[in-house]
């Protein structure tokens, strides 16, 4: 959120910016010629100047209303599932929907049945809930969608890591202060210096590529 309200400010400034230098300091000149060029081309109706005109308008309405506001969101998921929520406000440990980061390779993903065990009695008629219900009763695995990618030459053991206590958000970041989480393609120089700074095992086949 923080990020895209600087990237909003950013913009903004730029954008006042760009209009000040053009108008020579006088940002009113700006609108009142622009304002200008639109009646005039209204006016004599040339086709190609007020059809660019409602291009450049629609393309303007579109990226505005529904491409700005999912800049920096993560994949949508099928079950509208918060992590700020979740894990922030209720503080939900992050182990007892992923229970085998602790013991294993992978970290495991929530079951139908680990959702239900609370849900079934907490908003339990929420249509998102809801879906988690025609998931067990199909018995289908909820198709959560993957975030965080990694190469298919390297072995990233998680019961390794946590055992160290390397938190989550090391490598996953704030995922408390995130509703989709925004995910991530992990490369080799993050872990090297991650490793490097915590004096672990940097050796290529006996740390990550056996």
């Amino acid at each position: 959120m923080i990020e895209v309200l600087i990237l909003s400010f950013s913009l903004t400034g730029l954008v006042i910016g760009v209009i000040l230098v053009a108008a020579r300091g006088k940002a009113m000149l700006f609108f009142t010629d622009f304002g200008e060029t639109m009646k005039s081309l209204w006016s004599n109706r040339q086709p190609l100047g007020w059809i660019f005109c409602c291009v450049l308008l629609t393309a303007g309405f579109l990226f505005f209303f529904y491409l700005w506001p999912n800049i920096g969101i993560g994949a949508a998921q099928p079950i509208a599932f918060s992590h700020r929520l979740h894990a922030g406000h209720k503080a939900i440990a992050c182990d007892y929907c992923h229970p085998y980061a602790g013991r294993s390779i992978h970290p495991g993903m929530p079951p139908v049945e680990k959702c239900l065990h609370c849900h079934n009695y907490i908003i339990a008629n929420h249509p998102e809930i809801r879906k988690e219900h025609d998931y067990f009763n199909s018995q289908t695995p909820t198709p959560w969608v993957k975030v965080y990618y990694m190469a298919e030459h390297v072995v990233f053991n998680h019961q390794r890591h946590i055992k160290k206590e390397i938190a989550c958000e090391t490598c996953h970041g704030q995922v408390k202060q995130m509703d989709r989480l925004k995910g991530q393609r992990f490369k080799m120089g993050f872990c090297v210096q991650c490793h490097r700074q915590n004096e672990a095992n940097a050796d290529c086949w006996l740390a990550c590529h056996s």
